[in-house]
């Protein structure tokens, strides 16, 4: 058995997604068909509890949307005319405490970014550099968040749009005792922001942005189960 959480999308302005654990049967192992068989496990075990509109948001995904809305197959704007993956701008971004930033690792492949082994050797991250903009690391996901969404916001309408028919997301990928951002959770918190009418508020500034999205922390709750 297994344990991952699990994000719903909201009608409150309050708290953007709600989070829960669910237990499922884990099956071992790298392969897609493994992952898959994972994927279904839990899938099942949230359809238990009255959730139908489900999204499953990684490279293991065996649905098109849910690929495509991977941060290693998500395209940023980059410079004027470049661009580069999601997972590569936000790898690349990192400040560490000595100053470091390895901003190479822009353009590479998502992968490589993910696992140099720098980003683990090089001390704190203590904050973002992209673009000419800093950003803190309170609130903790701001960045990722502001990247992701942005990111569909710009170059991603219709996407947007399919996303919009789910309201429960999950990545069998993420593992909180190791990573804090998850684009589960972020595409819940842009699937509220949608339909609160907010996004465009949102997306005006990094200001605004933060205001409007971490108004309140959220809470882990059972949403009703």
């Amino acid at each position: 058995m297994a344990n991952r959480p699990i994000f719903r999308s909201t009608n409150t302005t309050n708290e953007l997604f709600k989070e829960t654990n669910i237990d499922f049967k884990f099956f071992n192992g790298f392969s897609v068909s493994q992952k898959l068989k994972s994927i279904q496990s839990l899938h099942s075990e949230v359809k238990k509890k009255g959730c139908s509109k489900i999204l499953e948001v990684s490279t293991k995904s065996d649905n098109k949307l849910g690929w495509s809305l991977s941060a290693f197959n998500l395209m940023v704007d980059f410079d004027i005319d470049k661009k580069i993956t999601l997972e590569c701008a936000f790898q690349g971004s990192k400040v560490f405490e000595n100053g470091s930033q390895y901003d190479e690792l822009y353009f590479v492949e998502s992968i490589k970014a993910k696992k140099d082994t720098r980003l683990r050797n090089s001390g704190n991250i203590i904050g973002f550099n992209y673009n000419g903009t800093f950003w803190e690391n309170e609130p903790t996901t701001a960045f990722y968040d502001y990247l992701y969404i942005k990111t569909l916001y710009a170059n991603y309408r219709d996407i947007i749009t399919e996303l919009s028919k789910y309201d429960t997301f999950t990545d069998i990928e993420f593992n909180p005792k190791r990573s804090i951002n998850c684009q589960a959770r972020t595409c819940a918190i842009l699937v509220s922001l949608l339909q609160l009418n907010l996004l465009d508020d949102a997306m005006t500034s990094k200001e605004n942005f933060i205001k409007i999205v971490y108004k309140k922390k959220p809470v882990q709750l059972d949403f009703g189960f």
